[in-house]
C-alpha cells in the first residue's frame, strides 16, 4: 500500500482536514499503515497538485484555520484502478528475526528480555484489536463496508495471535539454551 492510496481511501470515507487525517491515520488506518504528521501533509499537497483531491469549496479559511480536503473524481478513479491492479505480497522484514539469527552468533544477552517486552506489546495489541471488534462489529452489522473493514481488522487480531504465540515458543526455547546460548561458544 502507499501512502497516496491510504489517504485517498481515508478521504473518500470521510472529506477531512490534514489534522484531522493525520489523527484517524493514529486511530485506525495507522495500525496497518502508518505515516508522520509531515508525511501526510506533503502528500496531501501532491495531491491536490495531481488534481486527485481538493479543498472543500466554500471554506476560505482564514489564518490559522484548517483546511478540509475531498476526493476528486479522479482520485476515486486512481483509487480504483490501484485497487483492482494485481500486487504480490511483501517479504516479511522483522528485526526481531534478524537479532535471533544474529544471538546465534555472538550470544544472547539482553535478546530473552526485549523478547518478554515484545511479548507485553503484542499481547496489548491483541486486547485493543479485539475491544475494537467487540465494540465495532457487533452481530448483525454485515454491510458490505463492515465485513470489509471488519476483514482488516481480523488480519490484525490474527496477526497479533501468530505473534504472541510465536514469542510464548520463543521464550520456552530461550529458557532451554545453555548459558547464553547457543552463539555464547562461538565466541
Amino acid at each position: 500500500m502507499s501512502l497516496p492510496h491510504a489517504i485517498l481511501t481515508a478521504l473518500v470515507e470521510k472529506p477531512s482536514s490534514g489534522l484531522e487525517l493525520t489523527r484517524r491515520f493514529d486511530r485506525s488506518i495507522g495500525y496497518f499503515w502508518s505515516a508522520t504528521h509531515q508525511q501526510i501533509y506533503r502528500e496531501l499537497g501532491k495531491l491536490e497538485t495531481e488534481g486527485l483531491i481538493r479543498e472543500l469549496p466554500g471554506r476560505q479559511p482564514a489564518r490559522g484555520q484548517k483546511k478540509s480536503y475531498e476526493v476528486l473524481p479522479a482520485g476515486r478513479e486512481e483509487l480504483a484502478r490501484w485497487t483492482a491492479a494485481p500486487q504480490d505480497p511483501r517479504p516479511l522484514r522483522d528485526t526481531m528475526l534478524l537479532r535471533l539469527r544474529a544471538a546465534a552468533v555472538v550470544g544472547t544477552a539482553g535478546v530473552g528480555d526485549d523478547l518478554r517486552r515484545h511479548l507485553d506489546l503484542h499481547e496489548r495489541q491483541l486486547a485493543e484489536y479485539r475491544e475494537i471488534e467487540e465494540r465495532d462489529f457487533p452481530p448483525g452489522r454485515d454491510g458490505a463496508e463492515d465485513r470489509l473493514r471488519h476483514l482488516v481488522l481480523r488480519a490484525g487480531i490474527d496477526l497479533e495471535t501468530f505473534w504472541t504465540g510465536w514469542l510464548r515458543h520463543a521464550l520456552a526455547e530461550f529458557a532451554e539454551l545453555p548459558g547464553e546460548g547457543a552463539g555464547a561458544q562461538n565466541r
